[in-house]
């Protein structure tokens, strides 16, 4: 903990304390007085000082003339008088939003960050209104990479600020980008210089969440929705994702976790959906079959620790880093896909809807759910499970694009008495720890018959990015979970595997840290990176707590839905619709350069 000093600084005329190695930045802060940035992000970049926009004046005491200095890397010093909105200071910050806007694509109209672009915001605290020296040859040459179904990368937008290298080195340890080129062709690169869907990306989608512009951001699918929510030829059936509800509300000023389940239920409707139902439903669902299949691993000597295999970012993680360990993951699809399986199959039946008509379009948290729509093990009869997947960013912006106003609408039902139920269970997949206490509720039943007293099982709860418990089902003795999140995390747990310190019957991983409360399609935070999902959490908890059915196993249309169509859990129809397999993706690096940048540009 830093010591505080004795004495004290001046900001803007105010007195203030600070702590000793505080920057002026820092202090300022805390002081509530707003100094601009662009490539700070204080809890996870460590090397700022790159945008210059940050620029204070500073007089130290015994200092004839006061310095310009750029306030996040100078730390403050007693009796310093620091101006912050001086002529001199918005003087040298306009100048400098010159230089960054001199090599920017500026067609901002048609950027995907429009209205929620922080250099534009910039631009706008500093009083810019000519940028005199735009260059837009400066950009031409640089890359623009639309490979990948989930990511996009588009280099004529990069401010070089580096939050990007930060979060995916530091916080999710894949290491993907990298720093390429000198001087104006500087840009944010892909490591071995190959195609982003070449490489070890895995789709998490954390880089959109820190980029400031539109350089990095998800594959926009919002023209593709509008067309299958428009065709009236079609049947369109749209699932919301548990993290997308208490978290769509930020982007509409309603604050963090307000839960617009209802809400945006009725909107969704407006739209043109014909039927509005939850990925909490198939959450029921993947509980029941991912449980019973660890009972019967457990049973019958199987591979364990069992993975689980929802969260799309971390199964791609380990396909492309440890392939060997392809055994351990649960054969079961995540919730989405089996939503998708589901409702082309048991809902079209019982709607008496064709299913070739019938399109599936996903309200996620997370930009890997795209690239996992896409995957070829998810296609049946040639056809897609799940048509089209918009992350929460994407559902607001298709929102206002229709001028809907969230806080404006009632609160809507789902449609159908087929899969129109959930249980907090369900709810809870959306958070670290989540997936693991529900299997745990129902694992305890299915061993003892008697349910978990107290239905919360509070140990594997927490923001710690590594957690353990064990429980004790009935004559199966005690068992030993793990939790990871985050792909730092998932890495260290799998390395304990490997060495045999990891004595675990189950371990859940979800690729994105706090699971998919900070997924990478959620709502972008502008500050404290780490940290901005724990409130997300505690209303995924409030409505968990809150719920009438709070087992996946006493849910009734989950017994339905066994009782008519599926069987039992582990059955010939479940293993057909609700379980896949998977593959060897681990990257080989190519080195012929020219069909790289021919299929890049392609």
């Amino acid at each position: 903990m830093k010591a505080t000093d004795t004495r004290n600084a001046t900001i803007n005329g105010r007195s203030i304390d600070f702590a000793r190695n505080d920057t002026i930045l820092e202090a300022a802060r805390a002081a509530g007085q707003f100094i601009p940035t662009l490539c700070e992000l204080a809890d996870i970049h460590h090397t700022p000082g790159t945008c210059r926009m940050c620029i204070v004046e500073v007089q130290r005491p015994g200092q004839d003339k006061p310095q310009l200095l750029t306030s996040c890397d100078t730390p403050l010093e007693p009796g310093m008088v620091i101006h912050t909105r001086t002529q001199a200071v918005r003087e040298h910050q306009r100048l400098q939003m010159e230089l960054l806007l001199a090599d920017h694509n500026q067609d901002c109209a048609s950027c995907v960050r429009h209205g929620d672009c922080e250099l534009q915001d910039t631009a706008q605290f500093v009083g810019l209104q000519t940028a005199r020296f735009a260059h837009p040859e400066y950009f031409a040459g640089r890359c623009v990479d639309r490979t990948s179904v989930s990511i996009q990368r588009d280099m004529t937008k990069c401010i070089r600020c580096r939050r990007c290298l930060a979060v995916c080195r530091d916080v999710q340890g894949t290491d993907v980008l990298v720093f390429a080129n000198k001087g104006v062709h500087a840009e944010i690169g892909v490591r071995d210089s190959i195609a982003l869907k070449d490489s070890d990306c895995i789709s998490c989608g954390q880089c959109t969440l820190v980029c400031p512009v539109g350089a990095l951001a998800e594959k926009d699918d919002i023209e593709q929705a509008i067309d299958t929510l428009y065709d009236d030829d079609l049947f369109t059936v749209v699932q919301i994702a548990p993290a997308t509800r208490i978290a769509l509300g930020e982007e509409f000023n309603m604050g963090f976790g307000a839960n617009v389940e209802g809400k945006l239920i009725t909107a969704l409707q407006q739209l043109g959906a014909d039927v509005v139902l939850d990925t909490n439903f198939t959450a029921d669902l993947v509980i029941m079959e991912e449980g019973n299949e660890l009972l019967q691993r457990l049973k019958n000597g199987g591979t364990t620790p069992m993975f689980t295999s929802c969260s799309p970012g971390w199964v791609n993680w380990l396909e492309k880093n440890h392939p060997e360990l392809i055994p351990n993951l649960s054969t079961v699809k995540s919730p989405q896909q089996c939503f998708g399986a589901v409702a082309k199959t048991y809902l079209a039946e019982k709607m008496n809807v064709d299913p070739k008509r019938m399109r599936v379009i996903s309200i996620m948290p997370c930009t890997a759910k795209k690239e996992e729509a896409a995957r070829p093990e998810f296609l049946t009869g040639g056809r897609p499970d799940v048509d089209v997947v918009l992350t929460t960013r994407e559902c607001a912006r298709l929102l206002k694009r229709e001028g809907i106003w969230l806080p404006d609408l009632e609160t809507g039902s789902y449609d159908n008495e087929w899969m129109g139920q959930y249980s907090g269970a369900a709810e809870i997949f959306g958070t670290t720890g989540g997936v693991t206490e529900a299997a745990i509720r129902t694992l305890h039943f299915a061993v003892t018959g008697d349910e978990l007293q107290g239905i919360d099982f509070t140990p594997v709860r927490g923001y710690e990015s590594m957690r353990e418990a064990e429980v004790t089902l009935g004559e199966m003795g005690t068992v030993k979970v793990g939790v990871a999140h985050g792909l730092a995390a998932a890495r260290t747990m799998i390395d304990r595997v490997l060495s045999g310190d990891a004595d675990y019957q189950f371990i859940e991983f979800m690729g994105c840290p706090g699971g998919c409360m900070g997924g990478g399609g959620q709502p972008r935070i502008k500050k404290n990176y780490q940290t901005f999902w724990h409130e997300r959490q505690k209303a995924i908890y409030r409505i968990d707590s809150d719920a009438k059915i709070r087992q996946s196993h006493n849910n009734p249309c989950i017994t339905m839905i066994y009782d008519e169509f599926l069987g039992e859990p582990l059955g010939h129809k479940s293993h057909e619709l609700l379980h896949t397999t998977y593959r060897d993706r681990k990257v080989e690096v190519k080195h012929d350069m020219k069909t790289i940048w021919d299929e890049i540009r392609s």
